[in-house]
């Protein structure tokens, strides 16, 4: 059954550079509650602050979908990707059999905000893949496939 979780119940991290409330336990935010739902792992609302960042980490076999909001946030990768992401754009990278990134904020003093979810796939040990998209009707207040197995609909797979 889905409940309603408010922002002011959800866990929250601050790190000077990294303001971010978690919907799901996430690094040192444990909530036995709530701990993902079915393949949907994590939902992170993420403010980082100009010139702030993730430098370079792994992930394997997890899909990681990123919406921009406002600001900038750019994105490094071990598949040779490397892009500035813009409000308003999805990222999607499935980390598979392993892939190492980094996402800065490349603005010195304006801040970037996003959400950033983690889906488990459907089975292990897929090839890493990423692919990004501007969604044209996202402000219409219509829902929208964002990602699927065979992008269908226009939807990033």
């Amino acid at each position: 059954m889905l409940k309603i979780r408010k922002a002011n119940d959800r866990g929250t991290a601050k790190h000077g550079w990294l303001d971010t409330r978690f919907t799901f336990s996430f690094a040192d935010y444990h909530d036995p509650q709530h701990m993902g739902f079915r393949s949907l792992r994590v939902i992170n609302d993420d403010h980082i602050a100009g010139g702030g960042g993730f430098p370079t980490h792994p992930h394997r076999d997890m899909e990681i979908i990123t919406y921009v909001l406002s600001g900038a946030l750019e994105h490094k990768d071990s598949m040779g990707n490397g892009r500035v992401i813009k409000p308003g754009e999805f990222q999607y990278m499935a980390a598979g059999t392993g892939v190492a990134h980094s996402e800065f904020n490349p603005s010195p003093t304006e801040p970037v905000h996003l959400l950033q979810m983690w889906v488990l796939p459907d089975k292990r040990g897929y090839e890493p893949r990423y692919a990004e998209k501007k969604m044209a009707d996202a402000a219409t207040g219509r829902f929208h496939l964002i990602t699927s197995k065979t992008g269908r609909d226009g939807s990033l797979a």
